[in-house]
């Protein structure tokens, strides 16, 4: 598979390999329960939705168990991870690729994309963000690492492969039909339900 950033290539080979036995568990479950409960608190009537970047559906779980009857879809880069998906989600319901090059051919009513957007170039952010809207039937949930202004910083040894920007505020600006609905911050040393210091924004679609 030919991908057009370093940053894709890094996910779709060893790192993003070693990135699926860090991230699994029961304690992570648990926090993603108690997190998007939180995050999804203003949210109505959520029956379908797709994850941007899913790995290997800890994310998904935690909806599934909030949400019994939601029917869920992923984009995932890393072969690995789609392989592990498999254990939640259909083939069909499974798109192995870049969410650079994702085209959704139908729309959802939550798009979800967390601690991922921190790790695309940003020259190819505003084809994500079409992506991400034309997706959305009616919410899309960002939860990223926040700074005002476009930085970027070392990840765990590695150059050009974490940038913090207000991501959320970006795309209630390219759409002027999103408007946030709610936000929050989960932090890293939380006793409970502890997460990557994540802010998150709930966005609602206009026509949704």
């Amino acid at each position: 598979m030919a991908f057009k950033t370093d940053q894709e290539n890094f996910w779709a080979g060893k790192f993003g390999n070693e990135y699926i036995d860090r991230n699994s568990g029961k304690k992570l479950l648990a926090s993603n329960l108690h997190f998007f409960s939180n995050s999804l608190k203003s949210s109505t009537n959520i029956s379908t939705c797709i994850e941007f970047g899913a790995n290997i559906g800890m994310n998904l779980k935690a909806l599934k168990l909030l949400f019994p009857d939601l029917k869920c879809e992923a984009v995932e880069i890393n072969k690995e991870a789609s392989v592990k998906l498999k254990e939640l989600l259909s083939k069909d319901e499974i798109h192995e690729q870049s969410i650079i090059d994702f085209k959704p051919k139908k729309i959802w009513d939550l798009v979800l994309i967390k601690g991922v957007l921190i790790h695309i170039n940003p020259n190819f952010l505003s084809q994500v963000y079409e992506n991400l809207y034309h997706a959305s039937n009616k919410y899309i949930l960002i939860c990223e690492y926040y700074n005002t202004t476009p930085t970027k910083i070392e990840y765990r040894g590695f150059k050009d492969k974490l940038f913090k920007r207000d991501f959320a505020g970006e795309m209630m600006q390219k759409f002027e039909d999103l408007k946030l609905l709610d936000y929050g911050f989960a932090y890293h040393k939380d006793d409970n339900f502890p997460q990557d210091d994540i802010s998150w924004f709930l966005l609602r679609k206009g026509n949704g």
